[in-house]
C-alpha cells in the first residue's frame, strides 16, 4: 500500500450503528484498518466480536460484520471512541481517547441508551480518566447510561479466551435485556 492509499484510510470513517433508546450501545476503541477499509465494524476475520455476541446471547445467529445494521433491530448498536482508523489501538494518543471521551458522553447523552459498553478497559481508563477500572459494570454513569467495561475482542487480547469473554458478555446481557434476577 503506498502511503497515499494509507493517507485515504486512514481518512475514512466508520458510521455508527445507533438510534435513540438502545438497550445497549457498544463502543469499540477505533477502527482498524480493515475496518476502515471495509466500512463494516469489527471486521478483521481476527477479531471476536461477532462470534462473541453471538455466544453470549445477544444475537441468535452469528452475524457478519456486513449484516451491522441488524443490531438496531435487536436494541443494539455500535460507535467508536475515536474515528481515526490505525493498525493497532496504541497508535492513538492520549489526546484522542480523551476528546473521543467527551464526544461519546455527549454521543451518549442525545442517545439515551440503557446501557454504554466500551469493549476495552485500558481505552475506558484513557477516555474517561478512570485509572483504577476493571472489567464489568463501573459506578460511574456517562451521558446517563450505565456503563459495563468488556474485554477487547480484538485477536491480539490474548488475556481473553472466546468462552471467557462470551461469559462476561452474557453476564451484560443479563442485567441489560433479562433485568435483574
Amino acid at each position: 500500500m503506498t502511503g497515499d492509499e494509507m493517507e485515504a484510510l486512514r481518512a475514512r470513517t466508520v458510521p455508527d450503528v445507533v438510534a435513540e433508546g438502545l438497550s445497549v450501545l457498544f463502543c469499540g476503541i477505533n477502527p482498524g484498518l480493515t475496518t476502515a477499509r471495509l466500512g463494516h465494524h469489527f471486521a478483521h476475520p481476527g477479531n471476536r466480536f461477532w462470534p462473541v455476541l453471538h455466544a453470549s446471547g445477544f444475537t441468535p445467529r452469528r452475524l457478519r460484520p456486513s449484516e451491522q445494521h441488524e443490531l438496531l433491530s435487536y436494541g443494539l448498536g455500535i460507535t467508536n471512541i475515536s474515528p481515526r482508523p490505525t493498525a493497532r489501538a496504541d497508535e492513538l494518543t492520549p489526546e484522542e481517547y480523551r476528546t473521543g471521551g467527551r464526544v461519546l458522553a455527549e454521543k451518549v447523552a442525545r442517545l439515551r441508551p440503557e446501557w454504554l459498553a466500551v469493549v476495552g478497559v485500558t481505552a475506558y481508563r484513557a477516555a474517561f480518566g478512570d485509572r483504577k477500572a476493571r472489567t464489568g459494570p463501573q459506578e460511574a454513569a456517562i451521558g446517563g447510561a450505565r456503563v459495563w467495561v468488556l474485554p477487547n475482542p480484538s485477536g491480539l487480547n490474548a488475556h481473553w479466551t472466546l468462552e471467557t469473554m462470551a461469559e462476561e458478555y452474557g453476564r451484560l446481557r443479563a442485567a441489560a435485556l433479562d433485568g435483574p434476577s
